[in-house]
């Protein structure tokens, strides 16, 4: 069996849904990384009696267990005593710790009170995972041969403790003879049960070592094929020849064999073809220039936007023509086409795309119910497509599946014509 992990993540905030547990997501990805399988999350309150009984069950299946949460300065962060009583330690003041604290409140220039001095206070007992962003240093325990590692639920100092403090002590400490593998298959365009239906033979004849998984998402959905190893070389290539068997079954709607979004395929496709990208948004308010933004290097191929929600903003800035408004309206074919031909034109990109819609819940009409979308990609060629959308969702969620669909459509659209 490969090695097995549980992560814990402490806070009521997380219970009532007040935070985002996106800790957990970075943890078992980074794990799966390194060949740990995370078979069980939990989410538990800052309670000590939760916390005990968690790490009871956790350690009778697991070989690490990671704590997040719950190591603040405040009465209600209580992890590290409880952890300290559990594993029958005494707390200690860590002078490197208390020293990088002292600065961090130097550097600005704040009091430091006696609650953020115990910051530096570890049980004996631990090996302290030094927080170089923050003032909670992470703790690792041993108990018959198994790991416990308890970090700061702030996410981006969890992270740079896990990748650099407590990954290596784990690959070191936790090595298998079996190896997890996985492949990825990334699909759009295919609802989640046609793809099931096309593929139901190769997934029944999968040996029982293999197991196929759907990832479905709006717009998108990802396959993924695991299998344990002891010779990784052989089953590679095994795993391989299926995926190969499933791609020839639907190449019209395979993107991708890489386990990333519709996002990065597209702009792959922009790098690779030096082409220069341009935004019209009107219904997803920029949130499609966001995720742009969001991969490293978009200034590469990324001209700039036009959030152009008001029809005025649509015709000073990117020459959608007030007849074509009032004609047709601003969510419609003819002004999605007007806005993506003015985005290339008065941002001197090579391509662009637009969005006008409406989301919900409210703004409908009999002729143009809620959910109806509109895109369009055009060039510097004057080539324009255009795709209409009629979705059912909440407002948030028609926002998230119009700029995936916006993706795809940019990426067929370069394939097509560059």
């Amino acid at each position: 069996m490969p090695r097995q992990a549980i992560i814990i993540t402490i806070g009521d905030e997380l219970l009532i849904g007040q935070t985002l547990d996106t800790n957990s997501v970075y943890i078992a990805q980074t794990l799966g990384g390194i060949n740990i399988e995370v078979i069980r999350k939990v989410a538990i309150r800052d309670k000590k009696e939760d916390i005990i009984e968690a790490l009871d069950d956790a350690l009778n299946r697991a070989d690490l267990v990671i704590f997040t949460g719950g190591l603040g300065p405040t009465a209600d962060d209580i992890t590290k005593p409880v952890l300290c009583d559990y594993f029958g330690g005494t707390m200690v003041r860590n002078q490197q710790v208390l020293s990088h604290v002292e600065a961090i409140f130097s550097k600005r220039n704040m009091p430091m009170l006696d609650r953020n001095a115990r910051q530096a206070d570890v049980p004996d007992v631990c090996t302290v995972l030094f927080n170089q962003l923050g003032t909670a240093p992470g703790m690792l325990f041993e108990q018959e041969g198994k790991l416990v590692a308890s970090l700061p639920g702030v996410p981006f100092e969890m992270q740079h403790i896990l990748d650099r403090e407590l990954v290596p002590v784990v690959q070191a400490r936790l090595q298998s003879s079996v190896q997890l593998l996985h492949r990825h298959l990334v699909t759009s365009g295919i609802a989640e049960s046609v793809l099931a239906e096309r593929i139901e033979d190769i997934e029944t004849a999968l040996p029982e070592y293999m197991h196929l998984a759907y990832l479905p998402s709006l717009r998108m959905v990802k396959l993924r094929l695991t299998a344990e190893a002891t010779d990784p070389t052989a089953l590679s290539a095994e795993m391989d020849a299926v995926m190969q068997q499933i791609a020839a079954r639907i190449p019209a709607y395979v993107i991708g064999t890489e386990d990333v979004g519709l996002d990065i395929y597209a702009t792959r496709l922009l790098l690779e073809k030096n082409l220069l990208l341009a935004t019209a948004e009107s219904c997803t308010g920029g949130y499609f220039g966001h995720q742009v933004t969001n991969v490293a290097g978009s200034s590469k191929y990324y001209k700039g936007g036009v959030i152009s929600y008001a029809n005025d903003i649509k015709e000073s800035l990117i020459g959608v023509q007030q007849s074509t408004l009032v004609a047709y309206g601003a969510v419609s074919e003819e002004t999605v086409r007007e806005m993506a031909l003015g985005a290339v034109q008065e941002l001197k990109a090579d391509i662009a795309i637009s969005f006008s819609g409406i989301l919900g819940p409210e703004g409908g009409t009999p002729e143009k119910p809620v959910g109806l979308v509109w895109l369009a990609v055009a060039n510097s060629a004057g080539i324009v497509e255009t795709r209409k959308m009629q979705l059912r969702y909440t407002r948030l969620v028609n926002k998230e599946a119009v700029v995936n669909e916006g993706w795809a459509f940019l990426r067929s659209f370069i394939l097509d014509h560059y």
